[in-house]
C-alpha cells in the first residue's frame, strides 16, 4: 500500500484504488504511526498527538480501541510492541519518507556537481507535496515544521540545481514568491539575484541587495553576511557570480568508519576544531570527506548551518610554505583577489569572507604547514563564531580546545572487506572466487595480508590493485618488499601521496635529526618497548620528550606506557638504520635487555606477582622471540639462559610446541655436552626440542639424554620448574621420586610441586585416598604461594575424587575454581584440560548435550596451541556421548578421528587404550561381540603398559558388559575397584552391567565374586 500525508491523508492499495482509514481520530492516529514507519511508537506519544495534553480518563484503553478498528479497516499490521504500536509498512511507502531520501540524494547529487540529477530528484521529491504536510493532526504539529523546513531546503536545492543547468530567467517570479514568504533568508536572496543576473537584468539584481539589507536592518538589527555582500560586489563589475567549489567526491565507497564517523560528527556538535590524526594512509582524508559531505547533505539535527553551502573543503598539500595557508582558504571559498570589504591584506578578506558565516571549513594535510594552519585556523574560530574547522595532519595544530580524534588502521574485517572490494574492481575473476556468503576461499590468506599491511588502508589499496598481474598467493610471498611491490598507485593523487613508499617518506622528512635518530633504532623493537626499554636500548638518555614528539607526529602510537610502530613505518625506518650501520650493536643491546627481563620474571611465574609478569612478557612476546633468535645465532650460551628463563612463560600461554625448531637450532649450537654452569638449561632445552608426536626420529635420543643429565644433578635445582616439564614429555616414573625430593629441596614452590607429583604417584597406583590427601597439602601450599597453576592441577584431581563418590556439584564447584584459575593465567592447554573434566562430570550426570558442549570447547582449546593428544581426549569425549546417545556410527566417527589424531608419546598410550574400549562398547551395542573382545583386548594389552592403573580398571569395567555370566561381570567388576580403589557412582556404562549382575545372581552371590575380583584386582584383568 501507499501512504501520503504531505497534504491530507491518502491511503492507496497497490492498484491505486483509495482506502478509507475512517474518521479524524483513526486519521490522526494513522498519521502518527506514518511519521515512524517501520518502527515503534510508544503509546504516550500517541496519546499525546490524539488528545493534546489533557487525555481523557481510560485513554490507553481508547489507544488500543482505535487501534483495533484502525488494523481492521487498512488491513495492513498494526503491531503491538513493548512500549507502543509499530506499523509495519516501508518508509518508502510513505511520502514524507520517500521525499526525506530523495531530497537527501538531490542535494549529495548538487554537492558532486550533477545538477541536471540533482534537479531530477529534487522535483521528484517535491513533486509529491500535495498540500500542507500531516493536515489529519489536530492542531500545530511539531515533525509538521520539520517537514515545511525542509521542503523550502530542497526548493533552494533544486533552484541552485536549476541556477547551475541555466535556468535562471524562468525562476525570477518563484523566487520572488519564495522572498516574500520567507523575507530573512538570505539564500533566497541571493539566488534572486543571480537568477536576474542570468536574465540580464543587473540593476534589478543589485536592486535586491539592497532590499534584503533593508528587510535585515529593520527585522534583525544586521547587515547582510559577508557571502552576499561578496556576491553583490561581484556583480557590480558585472562578473559572473563566483561559487565555491563543492567537496570532492570520492570515487569508492567508504568501508569501515562507521564508529570513527559517529565520533567526528560527535565532536564536531560539541568542539570547534576537530582535528584527524593518525600515520599517512590510514584514510584521514577520506573520512573527512565523507563526514563533510554527510554535514552538507541537508538539515539532519547534527550539522551546525547544514545545508548546501555549508562546507568548505581546502586541500594543503601542494602547498611549500606555510605563508600561502590564508591564499589556499580564499581560493576554495571563491573569494577573488580583487575583493577587497576591509582592504588587501589576505587575513582581513578571509575574516571579511567568513564573517556571519555558518561554515565548516575542512583543512586537510596540515602537516607540513602545521604552524601557520594553527594560526589560522586560531584567528578564525576566535573572530567567526559561525566557523567549525575539521582538520586531518599527522599531528595535533595544539589549539586550546582542539579536539583530537585519533584514526586507526582498519581492523580485521573491514579491511578484508576493502582488500576484496577493491579487487573485485580491477579483477573481475577475484569476485567469482568465493564460497557461500561472499566468504573468500582464501579468508586466511586476505586476513592475514591486511594484519601485514597493519591494516593501513592507501596499502590494502595498493595492494589489491597488484592483483591485476599477481596471485593472491604471489602478492603475500612479496609483501617483505613492500615498497618496491606498492609502488602503483592514483595517478591523480599528488606524487607524496601515490605510492605506499612516497607517503611514509613523506612524514620522514617532517622529523629533525633527534627524531629520526630516535625513530630508526626504535626498529629494533619488533612488538614495541616501555620508556625503560627504549631508554636501555636505544643509547639515548631521557628520551621521553623524543618519543612524546614521534607519537604527536603519528609516528609511533602510545598507549598503555607503550610506544609501537606500524610495520610498514618500522621497515622503512629499519632501511635507515641498517644505512646508519647502527643494527648489529642496537640488536646486541636489545638481547642483553629481555634476556635480563626474561630471567628477572621467571621466577615470579610461580607466585603471587604471577599474573602481572605473565602479561608483562606476553607484552614483549615478539621482542623476546626477536632477542632468543639473536643470542641463538650470536650466543649459544646466553640463548640457553634465555631459552631456559622463557620455557615455563611458554607453557602457560601455550607457546612451547612452536619453539621447538628454536630449541634445536640452538641445541646444534651449543654441541653434544652442556656448558659449564648451565646443565638445568641444557636439560630444557633438550626438553623444549620434544614435541612428542612420533615424527622426528632423534626425540627418543633426546630424551634418554636428558633423562641421565637430570640424574646427575644434585642438590636442589634452581629451576624446579624443569622437574614440571620433564615429566610432561617423559612421562611419570615413581622411581625418581627420591631423586626429586632433594632437587626441589627446600623451595616453597617446589615442596607444593612434590606434593603435586606425589599425588599423581598414588593415583596411579590405585590408592584414592592417599592420592586425595596428597593433593590437598599441594593445594595449600599453593594457595600460599599464590600460583594459580598449582592450585588449578591440584583442583582438577581433587574434582575427579568429587565425581567418582557421585558429588557432582562438588566437582563442578572445584572445577569452576580451576578454570577461573587458568583463565586468569591465559593458559589454553590447562583451560582445555579442565574443560574436558567438567564435561566428563557432566556425562556422569547425565546431562549429554552440556557435556558435547565442553567437550568441543575443549578440543578447540587444544587445537589453538596445536596439542594433538588432547584432541584426541576431546574427540573421544564426544564418542562417549554419541554411544550414550545411541548413536553408533557417529560414535565410532569421533573414536576413529581420535586414533588419527594421537601422537606417538606416553600419553597417547592411554589415551589409546580409551578409545578402543570406546570402540569395543559401541561394537557391544551393535550386538558384534567377537569385534567388541578384539578391541578391549587391544585395549588390555596396552593398559598393561600404562603408567597408572587407571586405564586397566576401565578394561576390567569394559570386560563386564561384555561377560557372558553374571558372575563373571561381577568378578570384573571388583577387580575395577581392586585395581582403581573404587567404582566412579553412576557411571552410565557401569550401573547397568552391575544392576543386571545383582538381579540375577542375587545380592550375596553378587558380594561373594566381587570380593573375589577384588582380591584379584589385575589378575582377573589378565584371565578375562
Amino acid at each position: 500500500m501507499r501512504f501520503g500525508i504531505l497534504g491530507p491523508l491518502d491511503v492507496r492499495t497497490p492498484d491505486g484504488s483509495p482506502v478509507d482509514p475512517g474518521g479524524p481520530r483513526p486519521r490522526a492516529l494513522l498519521t502518527l504511526l506514518l511519521l515512524d514507519a517501520g518502527r515503534s511508537v510508544s503509546a504516550e506519544r500517541l496519546t499525546d498527538g490524539l488528545y493534546g495534553e489533557r487525555p481523557p480518563a481510560g485513554a490507553a484503553n481508547a489507544l488500543q480501541s482505535q487501534v483495533s478498528r484502525l488494523r481492521k479497516r487498512l488491513g495492513v499490521g498494526i503491531e503491538a510492541t513493548a512500549t507502543g504500536y509499530r506499523l509495519a509498512v516501508s518508509p518508502d511507502d510513505v511520502d514524507a519518507h520517500l521525499f526525506e531520501r530523495l531530497a537527501r540524494e538531490g542535494r549529495r547529487a548538487l554537492s558532486s556537481g550533477d545538477h541536471p540529477r540533482a534537479a531530477a530528484l529534487l522535483k521528484e521529491a517535491l513533486g509529491l507535496w500535495r498540500g500542507p504536510a500531516l493536515a489529519d493532526l489536530p492542531g500545530a504539529h511539531a515533525p509538521g515544521a520539520r517537514l515545511d523546513e525542509l521542503r523550502l531546503a530542497a526548493v533552494q536545492d533544486r533552484v541552485d540545481a536549476d541556477l547551475a543547468t541555466g535556468g535562471g530567467p524562468g525562476l525570477v517570479p518563484e523566487l520572488r514568491e519564495l522572498v516574500a514568504a520567507h523575507p530573512l533568508s538570505e539564500r533566497l536572496y541571493g539566488q534572486l539575484m543571480r537568477a536576474l543576473h542570468a536574465a540580464g537584468r543587473p540593476a534589478e539584481a543589485l536592486a535586491v541587495f539592497d532590499e534584503a539589507r533593508g528587510v535585515l536592518a529593520r527585522e534583525l538589527g544586521a547587515d547582510p553576511s559577508a557571502e552576499l555582500a561578496a556576491l553583490h560586489l561581484e556583480l557590480l563589475r558585472g562578473a559572473e557570480p563566483a561559487r565555491a567549489p563543492a567537496v570532492p567526491v570520492p570515487l569508492t565507497p567508504l568501508v569501515g568508519r562507521t564508529a570513527e564517523l559517529a565520533r567526528v560528527h560527535a565532536l564536531l556538535d560539541d568542539a570547534r576544531l576537530v582535528t584527524l590524526t593518525g600515520p599517512g594512509g590510514t584514510g584521514k582524508t577520506r573520512l573527512a570527506l565523507e563526514a563533510a559531505r554527510e554535514r552538507e547533505s541537508g538539515p539532519t539535527g547534527a550539522s551546525p548551518g547544514g545545508g548546501s553551502g555549508s562546507v568548505c573543503f581546502v586541500e594543503l598539500a601542494p602547498l611549500a610554505d606555510g605563508e600561502r595557508v590564508t591564499y589556499a582558504i580564499l581560493g576554495a571559498l571563491g573569494v577573488r583577489d580583487g575583493f577587497h570589504a576591509r582592504g588587501g591584506d589576505a587575513t582581513e578578506r578571509l575574516l571579511a569572507a567568513l564573517e556571519g558565516r555558518e561554515l565548516l571549513l575542512v583543512l586537510d594535510n596540515c602537516e607540513h604547514v602545521v604552524d601557520d594552519a594553527a594560526r589560522v585556523a586560531g584567528l578564525l574560530l576566535g573572530a567567526c563564531p559561525g566557523v567549525r574547522v575539521l582538520a586531518t595532519s599527522r599531528e595535533a595544530l595544539g589549539i586550546t580546545g582542539e579536539a583530537l580524534c585519533p584514526v586507526p588502521p582498519l581492523a580485521a574485517g573491514p579491511a578484508t572487506r576493502l582488500f576484496l572490494d577493491r579487487a573485485a574492481a580491477v579483477r573481475p575473476d577475484f569476485a567469482a572466487r568465493t564460497g557461500n556468503g561472499g566468504e573468500p576461499v582464501r579468508a586466511d590468506l586476505v586476513r592475514s595480508l591486511c594484519a601485514a599491511l597493519d591494516g593501513l588502508p592507501l596499502a590494502i589499496e595498493l595492494a589489491a590493485a597488484r592483483l591485476r598481474t599477481l596471485t593472491l598467493d604471489e602478492l603475500a610471498a612479496r609483501l617483505d618488499d613492500r615498497f618496491r611491490l606498492l609502488s602503483r598507485g592514483d595517478r591523480t593523487k599528488a606524487p607524496r601521496h601515490r605510492t605506499l613508499h612516497a607517503v611514509v617518506e613523506w612524514s620522514w622528512d617532517l622529523l629533525d635529526d633527534e627524531e629520526r635518530e630516535l625513530a630508526a633504532r626504535l626498529t629494533v623493537f619488533p612488538a614495541g618497548a616501555t620508556l625503560d626499554a627504549v631508554e636501555a636500548v636505544c643509547e639515548l638518555p631521557y628520551p621521553e620528550d623524543l618519543l612524546a614528539s614521534l607519537a604527536e607526529k603519528s609516528f609511533v602510537e602510545a598507549a598503555g606506557g607503550r610506544y609501537r610502530m606500524l610495520e610498514t613505518i618500522r621497515a622503512f625506518c629499519a632501511r635507515r638504520l641498517a644505512e646508519a650501520g647502527d643494527a648489529d650493536r642496537l640488536r646486541d643491546a636489545h638481547a642483553a635487555y629481555f634476556l635480563r627481563l626474561a630471567e628477572r620474571g621467571a621466577p615470579l611465574l610461580h607466585g603471587a606477582e604471577q599474573l602481572p609478569w605473565l602479561d608483562r612478557l606476553a607484552a614483549d612476546h615478539g621482542n623476546l622471540d626477536a632477542a632468543l633468535r639473536h643470542l641463538a645465532r650470536t650466543d649459544p650460551r646466553a640463548g640457553l639462559r634465555m631459552l631456559a628463563a622463557l620455557s615455563w612463560y611458554w607453557r602457560l600461554r601455550g607457546h612451547y610446541g612452536e619453539r621447538a625448531s628454536l630449541a634445536s637450532g640452538l641445541l646444534a649450537a651449543v654441541g653434544p655436552r652442556p656448558p659449564e654452569g648451565l646443565a638445568e638449561e641444557y636439560v630444557l632445552c633438550l626438553v623444549n626440542t620434544i614435541v612428542g608426536d612420533g615424527d622426528d626420529p632423534a626425540e627418543p635420543e633426546r630424551l634418554a639424554r636428558a633423562d641421565a643429565l637430570l640424574a646427575s644433578l644434585e642438590g636442589p635445582l634452581r629451576l624446579p620448574f624443569l622437574i614440571v616439564l620433564w615429566s610432561l614429555v617423559g612421562g611419570p616414573r615413581r622411581a625418581m621420586e627420591e631423586r626429586v625430593r632433594e632437587q626441589v629441596g627446600d623451595h616453597p614452590w617446589g615442596r607444593a610441586l612434590l606434593d603435586l607429583g606425589r599425588g599423581f604417584q598414588e593415583l596411579f597406583a590405585g590408592r584414592p585416598p592417599e592420592a586425595e590427601a596428597a593433593f590437598a597439602r599441594a593445594l595449600a601450599a599453593f594457595r600460599e604461594n599464590g600460583d594459580r597453576w598449582g592450585m588449578a592441577n591440584c583442583l582438577d584431581p581433587l574434582a575427579v575424587f568429587a565425581d567418582w563418590r557421585g558429588e557432582r556439584a562438588r566437582a563442578l564447584e572445584l572445577l569452576d575454581e580451576g578454570l577461573a584459575h587458568v583463565v586468569e593465567l591465559g593458559a589454553p592447554e590447562e583451560t582445555g584440560d579442565l574443560l574436558h573434566q567438567r564435561a566428563t562430570v557432566l556425562l556422569h550426570d547425565g546431562a549429554l548435550d552440556d557435556a558435547a558442549d565442553h567437550f568441543r570447547q575443549a578440543e578447540e582449546r587444544a587445537r589453538t596451541v596445536g596439542v594433538r593428544d588432547k584432541v584426541a581426549t576431546a574427540r573421544r569425549g564426544l564418542g562417549d556421548v554419541a554411544r550414550l546417545r545411541g548413536d553408533t556410527a557417529r560414535a565410532r566417527e569421533h573414536y576413529e578421528a581420535a586414533l588419527q589424531a594421537c601422537a606417538a608419546n606416553w600419553f597417547s598410550v592411554t589415551e589409546t587404550a580409551r578409545i578402543f574400549i570406546g570402540l569395543g562398547r559401541t561394537a557391544l551395542a551393535e550386538s558384534r561381540a567377537e569385534e567388541a573382545a578384539d578391541w578391549f583386548e587391544q585395549a588390555r594389552v596396552l593398559a598393561m603398559d600404562a603408567p597408572g592403573v587407571g586405564e586397566l580398571a576401565e578394561v576390567a569395567e569394559a570386560l563386564a558388559a561384555a561377560a557372558p555370566l553374571p558372575r563373571d561381570a561381577a568378578r570384573l567388576l571388583g577387580a575395577a575397584v581392586g585395581i582403581r580403589g573404587t567404582l566412579i557412582e553412576g557411571h552410565p556404562d557401569v550401573v547397568p552391567v552391575q544392576e543386571a549382575a545383582r538381579a540375577r545372581l542375587g545380592p550375596t552371590a553378587y558380594e561373594k565374586a566381587f570380593e573375589a575380583g577384588r582380591g584379584e584386582g589385575a589378575a582377573a584383568v589378565g584371565r578375562g
